[in-house]
């Protein structure tokens, strides 16, 4: 093999490897946006029905708009729910901007898993039609060291999240945002009466064991597959 193209595996390796952390970790983001049953799961640990006043089926309602609105063309969610017979616009003017706020970062997320994503299967998909062991062997090593950095990576998130979560979550909307209209009022605003501070908590911490159990069966075959070619060569 000649040194560009030693150079050109050595660069697509590490790029495969370093793309693992941000495919698995988008995914479980935004499975996570979209899992109705971790809205309901939310809805149901916090007691929402109570806190607010909204039947579980408005409840119900309110998450798949929201699920709706995260995968729709739409600029701003307008979302109607019943309250002691009385039909109301769910999110004021300000909850409403930060929701856009936060759906661009969905479409963000969405991007970075679809551009990791094809990157990704390409890159197994000519390890695998190259028919070279050497090439599988080295696609197994990516996979492995790829699956090694996202479990460090959940380590260090999941540590965050359990020692600091307050600090860590706002630090993110800090970040995140150009604006304070994330700066909500729970006593008035639904937005955090839905969502509140547990929720995100919790959501953090199923998106990082999702992320973290992909990365050890994906991690677990590929070393074990070379593990079973150093026990046939040992045995050869």
């Amino acid at each position: 093999m000649g040194i560009e193209l030693r150079i050109l595996a050595t660069t697509t390796k590490w790029a495969f490897m370093l793309s693992l952390p941000v495919l698995l970790l988008t995914a479980s983001i935004g499975g996570a946006f979209n899992s109705l049953w971790l809205y309901k799961y939310g809805f149901a640990r916090y007691e929402i029905s109570r806190s607010t006043g909204l039947a579980v089926t408005e409840l119900d309602k309110a998450a798949r708009g929201l699920i709706s609105y995260f995968n729709s063309a739409e600029e701003s969610i307008s979302l109607t729910v019943v309250k002691d017979s009385q039909p109301f616009a769910l999110f004021n003017q300000r909850e409403i901007i930060h929701l856009s706020d936060v759906k661009a970062l969905v479409w963000l997320d969405y991007q970075l898993l679809l551009g990791t994503l094809i990157y990704a299967s390409g890159y197994v998909g000519i390890s695998l039609l190259w028919r070279r062991k050497r090439y599988w062997r080295r696609l197994a090593r990516g996979v492995v060291g790829g699956c090694s950095l996202t479990l460090a990576l959940m380590l260090a998130l999941g540590s965050g999240t359990l020692l600091g979560f307050d600090q860590l979550f706002l630090q993110f909307h800090w970040l995140s945002f150009a604006n304070d209209f994330w700066q909500l009022d729970p006593t008035r605003d639904y937005l955090v009466m839905l969502f509140p501070r547990g929720f995100w908590y919790d959501a953090t911490l199923f998106i990082t064991l999702a992320t973290a159990g992909t990365a050890i069966i994906l991690g677990g075959v590929a070393g074990g597959y070379l593990l079973k070619l150093r026990v046939s060569r040992d045995l050869s």
